[in-house]
């Protein structure tokens, strides 16, 4: 069934490149073979395809992604505080560990990497090996030159990793914004059932999106959360949630023996996250730094993301056997870590203008309309002294 519900007016956005489009029509091919082949596929696998096909999708071909000549900005490519003020957190937990790791999963630019290895090396305690899990060839090359360009000394010290370490490691494990771009099922409740989102085509060979009767995996999946609600949901609510995620915190959490598990993205507790307001989920698409909600534009050229819901984070990290040790927002995280007395030694150095974009920098990361509230950090702890008291010093996890 073909539900008009869906149907959205293409929003005013930049045109891609002959080029782009061109590149854009390959991966629809590919995506409308394999439609063709099996029926309709699930929304998850159309994002996992739009993102991730090999040398076609958003992350694995070659566009700019981050900064200003991308589609968005993250934390990182604001400047260093931000790396800075994480690498410092987690520091005392490296230093007590002669043969510590870091691992981030995604690498993004790279700057994040580069801006903490000099931390940690200013602060003497860096890190046996720095590990970047990362499967784009292009953001690797980029990696590598931004940290080749920052910290050449220390790039000896970086491995690149195709999937997660197989033997046992102690140390910390980061993520910043890279939960909220796994591949999320879309579902829609009908007469109290829930029903699964698909992409399918039209008789004029355009993507659509219809329902479908949905697996025994979301329906229970679903039915979890409902469980944590104050109501029932409604008929007609659509949202996103990831069933696949307490199988993803295993795989990559599955080896660290002991240490630190970080998470930073955009997001909400349970009952913010599917609250009755909130109708049609949080997906949305970034496109030239323009924000809208038409996931099947331009495949490949476009990010395309779902807000993350923490209480399942939460959830799927103790699940895997790593207490909750903290979440709190990002501007209470990074005030926790002297992210001002950091900022009052860095203007000492600066001119006019360099205090300016420091200044702007510290409200682009902590105020609210920013990226302050909006975006979380949860950390997970095992078999260490002590948690950081940054990330416990403003803890909300009563929220979750």
């Amino acid at each position: 069934m073909i539900s008009s519900d869906f149907h959205h007016a293409r929003p005013a956005l930049p045109a891609p490149s002959a080029e782009e489009l061109a590149h854009s029509e390959r991966l629809r091919a590919l995506i409308c073979a394999d439609i063709r082949a099996h029926g309709s596929i699930p929304f998850w696998h159309y994002m996992e395809l739009a993102l991730y096909a090999p040398g076609l999708g958003y992350y694995s071909a070659g566009k700019t992604k981050f900064g200003a000549s991308g589609d968005f900005v993250t934390a990182p490519e604001l400047g260093d505080l931000y790396a800075r003020s994480m690498a410092r957190a987690v520091s005392n937990v490296l230093r007590a560990a002669t043969d510590s790791s870091f691992l981030e999963v995604g690498g993004g630019s790279g700057k994040f990497a580069a801006a903490a290895l000099a931390e940690w090396e200013q602060l003497g305690c860096l890190p046996r090996q720095y590990r970047i899990l990362d499967r784009s060839a292009e953001l690797r090359e980029r990696q590598r030159a931004s940290i080749a360009a920052r910290v050449p000394h220390l790039l000896h010290r970086v491995q690149w990793l195709d999937t997660p370490p197989e033997q046992g490691w102690r140390g910390v494990l980061f993520a910043n914004e890279v939960i909220d771009a796994l591949p999320a099922h879309r579902f829609v409740m009908r007469d109290g059932e829930v029903r699964e989102i698909h992409v399918a085509l039209d008789d004029q060979d355009r993507f659509c999106l219809v329902e479908r009767e949905a697996d025994t995996m979301l329906i229970a999946a679903t039915r979890h959360v409902a469980g944590d609600l104050d109501a029932a949901i409604a008929d007609g609510y659509r949202s996103e949630i990831l069933p696949q995620l307490p199988y993803w915190i295993d795989a990559i959490c599955g080896t660290v023996e002991a240490g630190l598990v970080v998470f930073v993205d955009y997001g909400y507790p349970r009952h913010e996250y599917y609250h009755p307001d909130r109708r049609d989920g949080t997906l949305s698409c970034h496109y030239h730094h323009r924000a809208h909600d038409d996931a099947l534009l331009w495949p490949g050229l476009q990010d395309i993301t779902a807000w993350v819901d923490f209480t399942a984070l939460a959830e799927a990290g103790t699940h895997a056997r790593w207490p909750l040790a903290g979440f709190t927002s990002q501007a209470q995280f990074l005030l926790a870590t002297g992210l001002l007395d950091l900022v009052q030694v860095e203007q000492l150095s600066l001119d006019d203008i360099g205090r300016y974009a420091l200044a702007q920098e510290v409200k682009r990361l902590t105020l609210p309309g920013e990226m302050g509230e909006r975006f979380k950090v949860m950390c997970f702890a095992r078999g260490i002294d002590a948690v950081p008291p940054a990330f416990t010093a403003y803890d909300q996890s009563r929220r979750l």
